[in-house]
């Protein structure tokens, strides 16, 4: 075999290894990217951070933050967490391709003591929803 035949195929075969992963691995492959490079920023938040529950196809995810929780702030973060959410989408922080495979989300918003705030469990139809909304992601992520 010449050596472009060789880089050729060992390539489809590195593709192929890729593409064969299941959903589970896809979870797990998900969370460990989250956890290692998540960017959502704003000055209430301080930490995020996403967990697998693999035999319930579900990914938990909580940002937390240095808010308290008070009716005035449950009101306000709740209509603004669907604009945080688009733009965790639009960043592929909640990914539409483990959606698609039946994967929920499970998004907390905390306070500092870890009550939440606001929360949303994001299957296929919250999904559509959220998209068909209307709205802008960099609204929310100024205020926070």
């Amino acid at each position: 075999m010449s050596k472009i035949t060789q880089i050729v195929f060992a390539f489809f075969i590195v593709l192929m290894l890729i593409s064969c992963k299941n959903t589970k691995q896809k979870i797990q492959e998900h969370v460990s990217n989250y956890n290692t490079s998540s960017s959502i920023k704003g000055p209430s938040i301080t930490s995020t951070a996403a967990k697998a529950f693999l035999n319930d196809n579900k990914i938990e995810i909580r940002i937390e933050t240095n808010l308290e929780e008070t009716d005035e702030n449950k009101l306000t973060y709740s209509e603004s967490f669907p604009d945080l959410l688009k733009g965790m989408i639009e960043n592929d922080q909640i990914s539409k391709d483990l959606i698609d495979e039946g994967v929920k989300f499970d998004v907390y918003f905390l306070s500092y003591n870890n009550s939440i705030i606001a929360k949303k469990l994001i299957g296929k139809e919250e999904l559509a929803a959220l998209i068909d909304s209307e709205g802008s992601a960099e609204k929310v992520t100024a205020k926070l």
